[in-house]
């Protein structure tokens, strides 16, 4: 027989309630996930009608790859790597794919934060029996969420570190080792999360 639940205290009870006030938090993540599917189909689309010769869906891109150059040297080199040309270039299509690929991983950072989030801060799914459970949701926790983000940020850093050094011609030296320099904080951070999750793992299990 189903032990009943302890009935809480009615001010232990209204603070255990208050974690439905992040609700709306989760719900405009996902207001933002369809602002960037819309983002990505707008994109694609510009690729393929400049692919298709569309000289309109061409400029598009072309606004949407150039680079806002911080010296007067290096706009003169932006202006030139991207003077309009009769049809896309590799590098053009390379650093259209590219941004392309870094919605899907925002997107897949908006996923984990707004399933985790939701399962972790708010509520529990349910979802062990789902055929369409994500692996990572069956031992979610704040440790996990925490190291799972980590590596989805460095996944989004790496992809805008990809794309400065593909245009590398018109930066300037202080910026690409400042966008290094970020990156490779952010690897340095996530080794951090990672070691400490796992010392309060085993100390956790040492103790039991």
């Amino acid at each position: 027989m189903t032990k009943p639940q302890p009935k809480l205290r009615p001010l232990p009870a209204f603070i255990f309630m208050t974690r439905w006030l992040q609700l709306p938090l989760y719900l405009g993540l996902i207001l933002a996930q369809c602002v960037y599917v819309f983002h990505f189909w707008v994109e694609l689309k510009d690729l393929i009608g400049a692919i298709m010769g569309n000289e309109a869906s061409l400029q598009h891109i072309l606004a949407a790859v150039a680079v806002h150059a911080p010296t007067p040297e290096a706009v003169a080199a932006a202006a030139a790597a991207h003077a309009a040309p009769a049809k896309l270039t590799e590098t053009t299509i390379m650093l259209v794919v590219l941004g392309l690929i870094d919605v899907v991983m925002i997107s897949n950072l908006l996923v984990m934060v707004i399933i985790g989030g939701y399962e972790t801060f708010i509520s529990r799914m349910n979802l062990d029996t789902h055929p369409d459970q994500p692996e990572w949701l069956s031992h979610v926790n704040a440790s996990v969420l925490k190291t799972k983000l980590a590596m989805a940020i460095i996944g989004i850093s790496s992809i805008h570190l990809l794309k400065t050094f593909i245009n590398a011609s018109v930066y300037d030296e202080k910026t690409l080792i400042a966008q290094t320099g970020i990156h490779v904080v952010f690897l340095l951070s996530a080794l951090a999360i990672s070691y400490t999750d796992r010392i309060t793992t085993l100390t956790h299990n040492e103790s039991h």
